[in-house]
């Protein structure tokens, strides 16, 4: 069989994991083909591509972001661009084609599955965020970044007694901001599916300097919003692929509760840092086994499904109930964690 393989979206530990697992069950295992397309659907649609051997994916296991590259395209420059992909498929004499990215990309993926070209999924993102699979890689390097950022920015909260709000990544879900804020102990926790109210925020940090604590650490998803009519959050506005830009919520809160709380409060936003760098032991493992059940799929002609995580086993779900809604933060993680706002 020819195989193509994409990566779209923004880059995460562990894609290179399964290009180089595809790889090596395609061809070592199955004899077949492998080609990759660069820099994500953009590649399929204007039919860059290159061949993927042994060789191509040596050493790439460890290393983050994606050796293909990935760029972002309009959903309606791919609606509109269906016809030049299923015309580079038949030209490439492709059986299948594996996109491995998060909920936009699986969106893309459902699209042309629908339009009858064979596609098999492959589930990223550090967020964590898509329901139809317990974990996605990328999500344990994640958090462990984040609370190791976390673990050496409380030294310095402690010596200058200030409040440190830390922002992490989290558009829509709060996942890496409660892993990691429970990992390293932070003092409040503040996610996207609880708005938060500033007053019980400044409340619940106060308590620590009214018991003669001399510091704070507050953990803050980039996609966090206030209650209505409680704080004033500037706006962002939407960028080119209609995602909305966030406007910088750890530092609007460090003015807010400085001048609540009379102590010295700053930012810091950790950023894209949380995407980049070496995928640890476990995003390793489940990159390399959701490639390698991407190929099995596509030798079972198992189409228009993507690789899953349930339990300790890979099964495959439609890519239908891949995109159908977010896997959010349940109210009953909050208590466990003691510090959600």
């Amino acid at each position: 069989m020819r195989i193509g393989v994409l990566t779209s979206g923004g880059d995460c530990p562990g894609l290179n994991a399964v290009i180089r697992s595809v790889v090596h069950r395609a061809v070592a295992d199955h004899g077949d083909e492998v080609i990759g397309f660069h820099d994500g659907w953009k590649g399929l649609l204007e039919g860059d591509h290159r061949p993927l051997d042994l060789d191509a994916v040596s050493g790439i296991l460890a290393r983050g972001g994606t050796i293909l590259g990935s760029t972002r395209v309009r959903p309606a420059d791919l609606r509109d661009g269906v016809e030049r992909a299923r015309g580079h498929v038949a030209a490439l004499g492709l059986d299948a084609v594996v996109p491995i990215g998060g909920e936009g990309t699986l969106k893309a993926a459902r699209l042309l599955s629908d339009a009858g070209l064979p596609v098999v999924g492959v589930p990223k993102t550090i967020d964590n965020d898509i329901a139809a699979t317990d974990v996605t890689f990328g999500f344990d390097t994640a958090v462990g970044v984040a609370t190791e950022a976390l673990d050496r920015l409380k030294t310095t909260a402690e010596s200058h007694q200030r409040v440190l709000i830390v922002e992490v990544m989290g558009r829509h879900t709060g996942w890496i901001a409660l892993h990691s804020g429970m990992a390293a102990g932070a003092h409040a926790i503040v996610v996207p599916e609880r708005p938060f109210h500033i007053e019980e925020l400044a409340t619940l940090v106060g308590k620590r300097f009214e018991a003669g604590k001399k510091f704070a650490i507050v953990v803050v998803a980039e996609g966090a919003k206030p209650q209505e009519d409680t704080m004033r959050l500037e706006p962002g506005g939407t960028d080119a692929y209609g995602h909305e830009r966030f406007s910088g919520v750890a530092r609007q809160l460090s003015v807010e509760l400085e001048r609540r709380l009379g102590k010295e409060a700053r930012p810091v936003i950790l950023g894209h840092v949380q995407r980049g760098g070496t995928p640890t032991a476990y995003d390793r493992v489940l990159a390399t086994r959701f490639g390698w059940h991407a190929v099995e799929a596509v030798h079972r002609r198992a189409f228009g499904m993507m690789t899953a995580l349930r339990g300790t086993d890979i099964h495959l779900v439609p890519l239908a109930d891949a995109v159908a809604s977010l896997k959010t933060v349940p109210g009953g993680r909050y208590a466990e964690a003691g510090c959600v706002v």
